[in-house]
């Protein structure tokens, strides 16, 4: 595993490359730019507050960080499965040409969800400092460690999820609506204490809700997330390794005749 991330490091020039024409091709001929990568989940968050303070009364100086803060964090997990689904493809000609490690273009998926996720993260940080003040400063430190484990969580799920659609190219299809159902599942835009006691606690066992957690409550309520949260992450995110390394390891050599 070392030699193989050394690999990748020492490539490093080549995929920043790739993210960087991925990211140029995207905003070509664009007035707005970037812009465009925050305007989903600002106008998503301004339609979801307006229909549910009416519906639920919901103060709005809390829930329009609650919301976008969810909505940001889904855009990098839909991102990372659904673009990680065509990473080989969107590779093919480098895979066939030479003999790079097989994880770096995964990591291409998860660099350029991770550019967006992280501006949007600095917009759902300033609207909380707008509506709730600056009393969330000394916990944004535990960002760091969630922001780490995201990106591993990503590169294994983009990695993952390109090979399913390299081997069974429905799985594409079947991911979107699997992405659909766990969009309503996970507490984007409605809270864990505001559904029954049993749905609760099937709701806290959804990986994507755990990960959230750990980004909302440094973000929102200025603590450090909890140590049940914190180790069920980490364990999230092993699991998300070991399967990532024993499909790249079994398909390494062998993609290319699969493309």
């Amino acid at each position: 595993m070392t030699g193989y991330l050394r690999d990748i490091w020492q490539l490093r020039y080549f995929w920043t490359a790739l993210v960087r024409n991925d990211l140029r091709n995207r905003y070509r001929r664009s007035i707005i730019g970037i812009g465009w990568s925050l305007l989903h989940p600002i106008a998503m968050t301004v339609v979801l507050c307006m229909v549910f303070k009416q519906l639920y009364h919901q103060n709005l100086r809390e829930y329009a960080p609650y919301v976008l803060s969810g909505l940001t964090y889904w855009g990098f997990i839909s991102a990372v499965v659904m673009q990680g689904c065509q990473c080989f493809f969107q590779g093919e000609h480098y895979i066939q040409q030479q003999p790079a490690p097989l994880a770096i273009y995964p990591l291409r998926t998860t660099l350029g969800a991770g550019f967006h996720f992280v501006l949007g993260l600095g917009v759902a940080i300033a609207l909380v400092w707008c509506f709730m003040g600056f009393g969330n400063l000394p916990a944004l430190v535990y960002l760091v460690p969630t922001l780490a484990l995201l990106f591993v969580v990503g590169w294994s799920l983009a990695a993952c999820t390109g090979l399913s659609n390299v081997l069974f190219q429905d799985s594409q299809h079947l991911f979107e609506v699997l992405m659909q159902i766990l969009f309503y599942l996970t507490p984007i835009f409605w809270h864990v204490d505001s559904m029954p006691p049993r749905f609760r606690q099937v709701a806290m066992l959804n990986p994507f809700a755990v990960l959230l957690d750990l980004v909302r409550k440094p973000l929102l309520e200025g603590q450090c997330p909890s140590w049940s949260s914190v180790l069920f992450g980490a364990a999230i995110g092993a699991v998300t390794v070991v399967a990532a390394s024993l499909a790249l390891k079994r398909f390494e050599k062998r993609i290319v005749f699969y493309l």
